[in-house]
């Protein structure tokens, strides 16, 4: 299978949470490639790469958040992954 990549933007009470480790430490259990960053306008964005079915158990979890976060919602970008990537860290 070749891997793909997730684009994903996550809405609500989601900085100043600490969801930023979550996916990472979500993103790196599930062995994908990318980064995660806070957004300017209070959201948090997400670019992974890996197998879809990793990617869409990150997907999942993006849902949830961690308890300390409300997730509002999430708007979501399948494309080609791009191999840009050398693990999974926070953009700062």
């Amino acid at each position: 299978m070749e891997d793909e990549r997730l684009h994903a933007t996550v809405r609500g009470s989601v900085q100043g949470v600490g969801f930023r480790y979550f996916v990472l430490t979500a993103a790196r259990s599930l062995g994908l490639a990318g980064s995660v960053a806070n957004r300017h306008d209070r959201n948090v964005e997400v670019i992974a790469e890996g197998p879809r079915v990793n990617l869409l158990e990150l997907l999942r979890l993006l849902h949830e958040g961690p308890r300390s976060s409300v997730v509002k919602g999430v708007d979501a970008e399948w494309n080609e992954a791009t191999g840009e990537f050398d693990g999974f860290d926070v953009t700062f």
